[in-house]
């Protein structure tokens, strides 16, 4: 049986290791809710909370925790919910530093987000003692501005569009 050929998911002849901010999404394996649960509020003032499971607090303390790793990665913004991860990750700096990871071996350049998402799940995985990613991600070059402001809104208001977001299933 022949397997299905896989689109690529990188933009062709852009070079991942250059300073700029992405927009990447990181979902659970079968989309599972494992990584926080989202409570609608009973009153009129009430929204809804976001209260990050055991899996949920894992991954928060591995996203804020990766600076030690990446001197020049910054998570800029992100949003833990029930079964995928959206975080804006900026590139700060072109220093040779980092095409190097947490191993200290070379990272071939147009790979750096892609190997700060593998080690961002290996950490996770590591302590979760299972692996409970999806084995792709999806990542969106920032391309100006309002792209950035746009996709930041986004993440902002996550929580409160669950039930509407394309990754929502009951």
């Amino acid at each position: 049986m022949e397997l299905a050929k896989r689109k690529p998911t990188r933009l062709k002849g852009h070079d991942y290791s250059t300073p700029g901010a992405y927009f990447v999404t990181i979902c659970t394996k079968d989309r599972k809710q494992i990584l926080s649960e989202i409570i609608v509020g009973t009153g009129v003032l009430d929204g809804p909370k976001n209260i990050l499971t055991s899996y949920g607090i894992i991954a928060n303390n591995h996203i804020v925790n990766m600076g030690d790793f990446y001197d020049n990665i910054r998570i800029d913004k992100y949003v833990i919910m029930p079964n995928h991860i959206h975080m804006i990750i900026s590139i700060t700096t072109n220093d040779s530093k980092i095409t190097n990871g947490p191993s200290g071996t070379p990272v071939p350049t147009n790979s750096i987000i892609a190997k700060f998402v593998s080690t961002f799940k290996r950490f996770c995985n590591k302590e979760y003692g299972r692996n409970v990613w999806q084995s792709r991600s999806h990542d969106h070059i920032i391309r100006n501005k309002n792209d950035y402001e746009k996709i930041w809104n986004y993440i902002d208001t996550n929580v409160l569009k669950w039930e509407l977001d394309c990754f929502y299933n009951e």
